[in-house]
C-alpha cells in the first residue's frame, strides 16, 4: 500500500513482503516470529524528541509501514526506534510500550492491538506529556491520542464492494472473505461490505468465512468455501492481505484446471500474487492502501506536535486515501496514492496542525 517523498525513489504503495493482513490492510495474528528490538536509550532531556514506531506482530503491511518510516528517518535525520512485538495482545503492547517511555522516548506512532484496551495505555502515557499518533486504525473514541492516520477503511471496503458487484452484472452470490474479526477493521469492513449489499436486491452474501492468520490457512478456508458453494457463487471479496492472496491462488487454480463458471473476485493490497491474477484476469481488481502514508506521516505528526504545534479543534482522523487498481490502471494507480500523500504532508500545518 508508495514512493520517498523526498529522495525520488518510486517504491510501489501497495507491494509487501509475502509473509502473511489491514490490512495490511486487515493484519493477522500469528505467522513468523516476533522481530522485537530492545531499546538501550537513555532518559529523554527536556526538549528532545525520541520517536517509536510501534507495531503489535509481525505482518507485511507492517513491513510497508516501515517503509514509510524509513524515508521519515532520511528526511529528517531523526531516529526512529522501531519494534514490533510478539502477538496480539493488548497486555504484551502494554509492556514494551509502557518500558520504553521508562528509557525516556517520548513519542509513539502506534497500531493499537485492540481498539478498546489501548486507551488505558494511552491515558497513563499522555498523563506524563507523551504524544501518541495512531496509525493503520483509530483507538475508540473518545482517546488521548492526538492522529489517527489510516485509511477510511469502511468506505474502502464499500468501493470494493460496489466493484465486484459491478463486475458480477448487479447481481448474484458473494462469499464475504474476512480476517480476523477481533481487529477493528475488520469490523468496520464487514458492515461497509453488509451495507452495500442491502442496496441491491438481487446480490446476496452466501458465506462469510473469517479467522485467519496465515496464507496457508486462507488458501485452505477459501478453497473449502469455493467447493462447497461452486455452483452458486458469482463473486468473492476479501479485505485482508492473506484472503487476497488465497483467493488468487485458488481461483487461479480453479481456472488452470477448466473450470468454466465466471467468478468475480475483488481484494485488497498489491502482493505480486494479487496483482498478476489481475493481469491474467483472475481477479477483477485490488484496494490499493497507503501504508507508507501511515508511517511517514504518523511520526511527521509528532515531529510537529514536539516541536510546540497543537491539533487543530476538532481534527483527529487523517485519511491517507485509497485507489482501486485493475487492468485499466495498473501502470497509474501508485500515481494516484503518492499524490494524496504528498498533498496530506504540504498541508500538515494548515490543515492538521496549529502554533
Amino acid at each position: 500500500m508508495a514512493s520517498d517523498l523526498s529522495s525520488g525513489g518510486r517504491v510501489d504503495v501497495g507491494r509487501m513482503h509475502r509473509t502473511r493482513s489491514g490490512a495490511g490492510s486487515t493484519p493477522a495474528a500469528g505467522g513468523e516470529a516476533a522481530a522485537t528490538t530492545e531499546a538501550a536509550a537513555e532518559p529523554a532531556a527536556a526538549g528532545d524528541f525520541k520517536p517509536v514506531w510501534y507495531a503489535p506482530a509481525p505482518h507485511p503491511y507492517f513491513e510497508q509501514v516501515k517503509l514509510g518510516v524509513d524515508a521519515f528517518e532520511k528526511d529528517t535525520g531523526i531516529t526512529v526506534e522501531k519494534q514490533i512485538g510478539p502477538d496480539w495482545e493488548q497486555n504484551s503492547q502494554n509492556q514494551r510500550m509502557e518500558a520504553l517511555a521508562a528509557k525516556g522516548f517520548n513519542a509513539f506512532s502506534v497500531y493499537p492491538a485492540n481498539a478498546s484496551g489501548a486507551n488505558g495505555l494511552y491515558e497513563e502515557l499522555t498523563a506524563t506529556g507523551i504524544n501518541i499518533a495512531n496509525f493503520g486504525t483509530s483507538t475508540d473514541q473518545p482517546t488521548t491520542a492526538s492522529f489517527a492516520v489510516a485509511t477510511d477503511v469502511k468506505a474502502a471496503a464499500m468501493a470494493a464492494t460496489e466493484e465486484l458487484i459491478k463486475a458480477m452484472g448487479g447481481k448474484g452470490n458473494i462469499i464475504n472473505i474476512l480476517e480476523v474479526l477481533t481487529d477493528p477493521n475488520t469490523v468496520l469492513r464487514k458492515a461497509g461490505i453488509e451495507e452495500v449489499v442491502a442496496k441491491y436486491p438481487d446480490v446476496k452474501i452466501i458465506q462469510e468465512v473469517a479467522g485467519m492468520a496465515t496464507t496457508e490457512e486462507a488458501t485452505q478456508k477459501v478453497g473449502d468455501a469455493l467447493s462447497a458453494n461452486i455452483d452458486t457463487v458469482d463473486g468473492i471479496i476479501a479485505t485482508g492481505y492473506t484472503p487476497s492472496v488465497a483467493i488468487a491462488q485458488v481461483l487461479g487454480e480453479y481456472k488452470s484446471k477448466g473450470g468454466e463458471r465466471a467468478i468475480h473476485a475483488v481484494g485488497i493490497d498489491t502482493d505480486d500474487i494479487v496483482m498478476q491474477a489481475i493481469k491474467d484476469g483472475v481477479m477483477d481488481g485490488t484496494i490499493v492502501q497507503n501504508p507508507y502514508g501511515h508511517g511517514y506521516l504518523s511520526l511527521m505528526l509528532l515531529k510537529h506536535l514536539a516541536d510546540g504545534y497543537k491539533p487543530i479543534e476538532g481534527v483527529y482522523f487523517i485519511d491517507a486515501g485509497f485507489a482501486f487498481a485493475n487492468k485499466d490502471n495498473l501502470e497509474t494507480y501508485n500515481d494516484d496514492i503518492l499524490k494524496v500523500t504528498d498533498q496530506i504532508k504540504n498541508d500538515l500545518l494548515t490543515k492538521y496542525l496549529v502554533k
